[in-house]
């Protein structure tokens, strides 16, 4: 997991922002800005961790790992709209952004969908969810015993994975142990 690295290693309350002088907008308040959201990912490259992640994506979900798990409500909850606006400007101007002292687990959650959904490209390009539609095609020429015993086990797979608090089946785990048996 590859955040695992940066816990140890940084305080969060001590790591500095850098920042891309990317522009994509012409309007003058974000001329003034330098822009962290709403640019590609490629244009990021810079500020990437280790992960190859933005250094903003890694320290949202290093604070919600440490303060988010076991929030109720984590991701369905909106954050405070005045936080969420005023953390994505300290971002954007590559001020140095506190989120143990200035967050909040709703605001950073609704900060860090904001940052996905400003992206230029989704993280699943259209190329991608193209190939997922065939893939959907692919399954329906499946014979029809086929098909209803892989929608079956996926279910059941999915029932346990819910579980992996306590079995350690995760998705990954159990794609592991399947994936040889449900492709010879």
């Amino acid at each position: 997991y590859c955040l695992s690295v940066f816990i140890p290693q940084k305080s969060l309350s001590s790591v500095q922002v850098r920042h891309t002088t990317n522009k994509v907008s012409p309007d003058p308040q974000i001329d003034r800005e330098r822009r962290t959201f709403g640019v590609p990912l490629e244009a990021l490259i810079q500020d990437a961790t280790q992960c190859g992640v933005p250094f903003l994506v890694t320290q949202m979900v290093e604070y919600l790992e440490v303060f988010g798990l076991q929030h109720v409500g984590i991701f369905r909850i909106s954050g405070s709209v005045n936080k969420v606006k005023e953390l994505k400007q300290k971002y954007n101007q590559g001020e140095k952004v506190d989120l143990i002292n200035h967050g909040d687990v709703d605001s950073v959650a609704s900060l860090l969908k904001l940052f996905l959904k400003e992206l230029p490209v989704a993280v699943f390009p259209d190329n991608v969810c193209e190939c997922i539609k065939n893939l959907r095609q692919l399954l329906s020429c499946l014979p029809e015993a086929h098909q209803n015993l892989l929608q079956f086990l996926s279910a059941f797979l999915l029932k346990i994975a819910t579980y992996s608090a306590v079995n350690f089946m995760t998705l990954e785990n159990l794609a592991v142990v399947f994936g040889p048996a449900l492709f010879k």
